[in-house]
């Protein structure tokens, strides 16, 4: 056996929790009549977004087709995706954890970091205890399982999470380290990908053991500083701190969405790129960022994606002005032979819009009246609706349904309003769809 790794004290105390089957448990947890059955989520997109356990001991993947999800899992529960619900039970899943501590990073919606260093005292009693009551509240209060691991460091406890998934409890010491990182595959660690695999490879570094007991020397000379952070943390130090601020900055800003039935026509195509182009551009003024260009997505309906991205004469988050400048770049992309089933934008090369350049032959005027304009468009929104007021350019998006058929169904949540809501204006309450007794 390996020998261990040279570490005895270490005083950091950090949380990795991750909920097990995120979207289909929240389903199975507000329907309890689901509990114990494949339930699957994605049904208005036509591929598999996320599956419970049962589902997943029955073949089924994450991107799997629906036709061959019947085949393998004929009595599959397929639902729509009910994103509205997924974020609320988000909120609450971070809510609970801040009542032991407030340093937790949301790191996506269905995971976090927490530091509970420094808190025995306070909570009344050991770090194991500590997170197993976190734990226990989690399962309960939410009505479906977490996964947590108890590390010195982010990465040992994203490690040790994932080790008795699912509805496990890890908490590793300094000195059972080395049995852990002796049995992972060193592809396997965050933040590592084909590439760094394949070199780390060709030095004879199969596992997390091995790359965590080479010198540091050879790290710093081999390897770049993230990979160095990363050694650290494998050696139980602590050096990256939780993000515990919400998140206000972007590299890039992308929305993709999914229509059916899959269309060639020009028309409803280039209004569902339109649309996404009008969602991308609200988040980025939400944030106070303008796009310094961008690029166009189109998938076909045997998943094959064609883009083409543009950088802007100055930066923008006015939509109209996307839309105009992305035109060609759809043109060319769209062919009328091809079915298509998504669009998509992404905004990118990012800046604060304060720190905008004007060109030589652009008034500054042009800008602030349009700031004024969409200031107001967005206050509309916010007011009555998220598209209460959009661009004409994608009338034909609104006009029809995302999805048509089969995978039309919309969320419970959706069609069960409370008194005073409206489709587009709604507590942030979940929707209970069980049969009490």
């Amino acid at each position: 056996m390996d020998a261990p790794l040279n570490i005895h004290h270490l005083p950091n105390a950090i949380l990795h929790i991750d909920a097990d089957a995120f979207f289909a448990s929240c389903e199975q947890s507000r329907n309890p009549a689901w509990k114990g059955r494949p339930v699957i989520t994605g049904k208005e997109r036509g591929i598999v977004a996320s599956m419970s356990y049962e589902a997943k001991k029955q073949g089924v993947t994450r991107g799997m087709r629906l036709n061959e999800v019947m085949q393998r899992c004929p009595n599959a529960v397929l639902l729509p995706s009910d994103y509205e619900t997924y974020s609320l039970l988000s909120k609450r899943l971070f809510a609970i954890v801040r009542r032991y501590t407030p340093d937790v990073e949301e790191y996506s919606i269905d995971e976090c970091f927490a530091d509970i260093t420094g808190l025995q005292r306070p909570l009344k009693g050991s770090y194991p205890q500590i997170a197993e009551r976190i734990k226990n509240a989690l399962d309960r209060e939410l009505g479906f399982t977490f996964s947590v691991g108890l590390g010195p460091s982010k990465v040992v406890a994203k490690i040790v999470s994932k080790w008795n998934k699912p509805s496990g409890l890890t908490c590793i010491r300094g000195v059972d380290l080395h049995r852990y990182l002796g049995q992972l595959p060193v592809e396997k660690l965050w933040g590592i990908g084909s590439q760094t695999t394949a070199y780390l490879t060709k030095h004879g570094i199969y596992t997390a053991l091995q790359l965590a007991k080479l010198p540091e020397g050879w790290i710093r000379q081999h390897l770049t500083k993230p990979f160095y952070e990363l050694w650290q943390e494998l050696q139980g130090k602590s050096v990256l701190p939780l993000d515990t601020k919400e998140k206000d900055e972007y590299q890039s800003i992308q929305k993709f969405k999914t229509f059916s039935p899959p269309s060639n026509n020009r028309d409803f195509l280039f209004a569902q790129l339109s649309k996404n182009i009008e969602n991308a551009c609200m988040k980025a003024r939400r944030y106070d960022l303008a796009a310094g260009g961008a690029i166009c997505l189109m998938r076909t309906q045997d998943f094959h994606d064609f883009g083409l991205e543009m950088r802007f004469n100055r930066p923008t988050a006015f939509s109209h002005e996307v839309v105009r400048a992305l035109t060609p770049l759809f043109d060319r992309l769209f062919s009328e032979v091809l079915q298509y089933r998504s669009s998509g934008v992404t905004l990118c090369h990012l800046v604060n819009d304060d720190r905008i350049q004007l060109n030589l032959f652009e008034p500054p005027l042009h800008i602030e009246k349009y700031k004024r304009f969409y200031g107001a468009v967005d206050l509309l929104r916010k007011r009555y609706g998220k598209h209460t007021v959009s661009l004409g350019s994608s009338i034909h998006a609104h006009k029809h349904a995302q999805h048509i058929g089969e995978r039309g169904d919309t969320p419970k949540r959706k069609g069960l309003l409370f008194k005073g809501e409206t489709p587009r204006k709604r507590l942030g309450i979940p929707m209970f769809v069980g049969k009490v007794k």
